[in-house]
């Protein structure tokens, strides 16, 4: 597990400054060393967790916040149970880094999130300490209940955790999930880390004493009990039910989650160490389906992640004694292109609303947000509720725009064909994150959005070469009577000048951007400048096809009949995606023509920078040419095969 890391890499744990720099936590290599420490030394191994974490993340980049705002959950939740035996399930892994550090990695923290180092999130064959695997939220609840079941199954004395945030408890899964693990008697300890919800009472002394009492032996002990005594008493049993339900309901937010099923402690304060080992250490002892309530700051210790614990959710690599994120390469991104678009066009059309599943800053929306706040809507991390959301207004008369991650459309996939495209409605989806993502890697890479959504029918599927195309095809997605889908990757593109005008595209139609000898390159959407390159290179013709659906079948048509060899080239699985649309075409049409497809392999893409994952496809320059030389030599030898 502890490969090495290069030899200009040094840990800040080895980086010797004053006295004993971080002499608690170089001695806690795996949680069971934790375990040997006196409680009275955690406040202090909390400190030097902190400190190393924000020293390593300022040198990779990565998640920050979240991690800063658990490390003191993180040290209780390892000290009180026995992991890996007993599982921890991280919700989604952006607060999954001091876990990380305290389960055999802290060693490999300067490799995070690059290529062959450390994931950025959780991964089962990367630590037996990492129970699931997540990339997306709110799966922790369903999969440990799963966990719970199986324990039970198999007559293993487990506990298990699941640790969820509460924005994450806003998708509809986790109150599945919760709903269900109510219902039943398994032994689950569900931890809410409510870092930015109201849900919460202050937390002080008064709570923690109610968190004290009501995770105690003692009065668990006299519930159970005079539970069972009042079976036999129906009218009483009632009268003290509804008593108790109104006692604790005046006092903490919890009536929801007993009315689910589950026992509820707290809120209590999640960087109060002892409180946190007495209270877990309680709920350890008490079984069938718990609910702990932490109350945590996000950013908590790092003044600049304290005051903006978004811009310091997902962060760039910074100076640690300042907070300064380091600057991109100063061109607009698409993420920029579609904000712009979006204001302009909002200013001259009153029917345009935005609708984002929890992602206003990813996708762009903060500038939209605030100009036009009554058309702005965050449904939270609730992607399902966000197509049909968006589907209902369309009903009645607005333009929703549905600004969402490739990576993220996939769990409103059954919206999308049942609510959308089955009854034709006319609305936009600005889906961000196309193609290959970099160092968040394959959960979150946009490999799969050509395939699946081609294959829906009344769907207007188009993907830009440039920050130009890719303002003209949102605003033709706008005007298109029906569901519309613009896809664009992540960051800046080649550089071209945007129109401030609301210029449209003619619907279907590609075009040639380069002529040449037997080769024509038929690029989609961000493979248009590779596919430029490798033109040069072959003297070849090549295509910017803009429409993926409906496809320009006539340019297909005669790029087929004037040359020898067609190559697709997209950033989507070849599977069902663009170049399968042209070989239908072509087929449709009885057309024999070789053909090569090339686009993302049948396989997941880890985590790297966005122009190593490409090269590793063979989607680079010197790919693209390998391949077509491949092809062109074996018409030579009379070989041809399939690609």
């Amino acid at each position: 597990m502890n490969q090495p890391l290069p030899s200009d890499d040094v840990l800040p744990s080895d980086q010797e400054s004053g006295e004993n720099r971080h002499v608690l936590l170089r001695q806690v290599d795996f949680p069971a060393d934790l375990r040997r420490l006196a409680p009275e030394a955690l406040p202090r191994l909390a400190d030097e967790l902190r400190a190393f974490l924000i020293e390593t993340v300022s040198r990779t980049g990565g998640h920050l916040a979240a991690g800063l705002g658990v490390v003191e959950l993180t040290v209780a939740l390892h000290y009180v149970f026995d992991t890996p035996h007993d599982r921890l399930l991280w919700d989604v892994g952006h607060q999954a880094y001091p876990h990380k550090i305290l389960t055999g990695r802290r060693e490999r923290m300067l490799g995070l999130r690059r290529k062959d180092g450390l994931s950025g999130f959780l991964r089962r064959d990367e630590s037996e300490y990492d129970a699931f695997g997540a990339g997306h939220s709110s799966t922790s609840i369903g999969a440990g209940l799963g966990m719970a079941i199986a324990a039970r199954q198999q007559g293993v004395a487990r506990q298990v955790v699941p640790i969820i945030g509460d924005g994450a408890l806003s998708a509809g899964m986790a109150f599945e999930a919760l709903n269900h693990a109510g219902s039943l008697d398994e032994n689950l300890l569900v931890v809410l880390n409510d870092n930015d919800m109201s849900i919460s009472q202050p937390v002080g002394a008064v709570s923690n004493y109610l968190a004290r009492v009501l995770s105690s032996r003692f009065y668990n002990s006299v519930r159970e009990g005079s539970r069972s005594v009042l079976k036999s008493m129906p009218v009483i049993r009632d009268l003290v039910r509804r008593w108790e339900e109104h006692m604790k309901g005046m006092v903490i937010p919890g009536t929801l989650f007993e009315e689910l099923g589950f026992t509820y402690i707290g809120p209590i304060d999640g960087h109060d160490l002892p409180m946190l080992l007495h209270t877990l250490g309680n709920m350890k002892e008490m079984r069938g389906p718990r609910l702990l309530h932490v109350v945590t700051q996000k950013g908590r210790g790092y003044e600049p992640a304290e005051g903006d614990p978004c811009g310091y959710h997902g962060v760039t690599p910074f100076d640690p004694e300042t907070g300064e994120l380091s600057g991109g390469d100063g061109k607009p991104t698409y993420t920029k292109i579609f904000s712009d678009w979006l204001c302009d066009t909002a200013e001259r059309d009153a029917r345009v609303v935005a609708i984002t599943p929890a992602m206003c800053e990813g996708s762009g929306l903060n500038a939209f947000a605030e100009r036009f706040p009554k058309r702005y809507f965050d449904v939270g991390i609730a992607e399902q509720h966000a197509v049909t959301l968006a589907a209902g207004m369309a009903c009645d008369g607005l333009k929703p725009v549905v600004a969402i991650y490739s990576t993220f459309l996939q769990r409103g996939y059954d919206q999308l064909i049942h609510d959308v495209a089955l009854q034709n409605l006319d609305m936009l989806f600005a889906v961000d994150r196309a193609g290959q993502v970099g160092a968040d890697g394959a959960t979150h890479a946009g490999s799969f959005d050509l395939s699946f959504t081609r294959a829906i029918p009344n769907m207007l599927v188009m993907a830009p070469a440039d920050e130009a195309e890719c303002r003209r095809m949102l605003q033709a997605g706008l005007e298109w009577k029906g569901p519309a889908l613009v896809r664009y990757p992540r960051g800046s593109g080649p550089g071209v000048a945007v129109d401030a005008g609301l210029e449209s595209l003619p619907i279907g139609q590609g075009e040639i951007v380069r002529n040449g000898g037997k080769v024509a390159i038929l690029a989609f959407g961000s493979m248009l400048a590779t596919a430029l390159e490798v033109g040069a290179e072959l003297s070849a013709s090549v295509a910017n096809m803009r429409f993926i659906k409906p496809l320009d079948d006539a340019l297909v048509l005669k790029l087929a009949a004037n040359h020898e060899l067609l190559v697709t080239l997209e950033e989507n699985v070849v599977q069902g995606g663009a170049g399968s649309a042209v070989d239908e075409a072509l087929h449709h049409a009885g057309m024999i023509v070789d053909i090569l497809n090339l686009g993302l392999p049948d396989a997941y893409i880890e985590q790297a920078s966005q122009a190593e994952q490409l090269a590793g496809c063979g989607l680079d320059k010197a790919g693209v040419l390998d391949r077509i030389r491949a092809r062109l030599a074996a018409h030579r030898k009379g070989e041809i095969q399939s690609a």
